[in-house]
């Protein structure tokens, strides 16, 4: 006897609806490489149809089939493009990540741009922070930089320009409310001074104080841009763990890129997991994952 509804023909119509095929799936990932810079190699193709399947959603669209049609139109372009790298990049981070980074940065890296060229003192130091995500990183820059003006060097200035290719980050970035589990990472003494708690206790948020806010530009950012839209020369940047989701040919093209935007003498950190080794790019190492422009 037959289950009931077994091999249904709505029932299957429904499945072939959620599954992306090989060739949409290839048409896909060269397009997300191309405008991204992102691999998608085949194993990530599950990972790919279950993101997309919320974009097929609010379209009210039931085949891939039909999202790359529309995607791929010059209307789809300009409308949907951006919902569709919101979804498939890769948001990951936190306060204080890879802390040891922040230790040399204000032991040696700043030093040394205040003795090359009076950065922070004859003029602004100028930070960038290449991939901030939810704007843990540019804050945390904000917080560290605040410190280092307030207990080494009086009238110390600075600015940090922070960009992320996804418009959904950067609004929570910008917004700079974070619930209570993810400051674990900062230290006491400075939750104190930088956040600011909700009246509402129940909630268990914060924000972060606006004299932080106002030192951090969010910008949208793409680093398949060729020049990345900027003129401004930065004294640092910080590219923490994005460089991963490249292959070596897009690594070193956008690190060349950052290159052309660093001072003479300025720096470079990448993610503990990434390396310039194999790569033709003018940087000098000076720590695990820290690198300088020569002069």
């Amino acid at each position: 006897m037959k289950k009931e509804n077994a091999g249904h023909p709505v029932q299957a119509a429904v499945r072939a609806a959620v599954t992306i095929s090989d060739k949409e799936f290839h048409r896909l990932s060269e397009f997300i490489h191309t405008e991204c810079g992102i691999k998608m190699p085949s194993v990530k193709k599950v990972m790919l149809e279950a993101r997309l399947q919320k974009r097929l959603r609010a379209l009210g669209m039931s085949t891939f089939s039909e999202y790359c049609d529309f995607l791929f139109s010059p209307r789809g372009i300009d409308i949907e493009l951006v919902h569709m790298i919101d979804v498939v990049t890769t948001n990951k981070t936190d306060f204080f990540r890879e802390p040891a980074h922040f230790t040399y940065l204000t032991g040696t890296v700043l030093p040394a741009l205040i003795r090359l060229h009076g950065a922070g003192v004859r003029k602004p130091l100028s930070v960038w922070s290449a991939g901030c995500s939810t704007g843990e990183e540019p804050y945390t820059l904000s917080m560290v930089l605040s410190e280092f003006a307030r207990r080494e060097v009086s009238g110390f200035s600075f600015f940090i320009l922070a960009t992320d290719i996804s418009t959904r980050v950067l609004e929570a970035a910008q917004r700079g409310i974070y619930s209570e589990d993810r400051i674990q990472p900062i230290p006491q003494e400075l939750r104190k001074r930088y956040l600011l708690r909700s009246r509402d206790r129940s909630r268990d948020l914060v924000r972060i104080v606006p004299e932080l806010r106002e030192r951090v530009l969010f910008r949208r950012l793409n680093f398949m841009e060729g020049d990345f839209g900027m003129r401004e020369l930065v004294d640092i940047v910080f590219c923490r763990n994005v460089l991963i989701y490249f292959d070596k040919e897009t690594q070193e093209a956008v690190l060349n890129r950052f290159c052309r935007h660093l001072v003479p003498g300025g720096y470079l950190f990448l993610g503990h997991s990434e390396t310039l080794n194999g790569l033709d790019v003018p940087l000098v190492q000076t720590s695990p994952t820290i690198y300088r422009k020569p002069r």
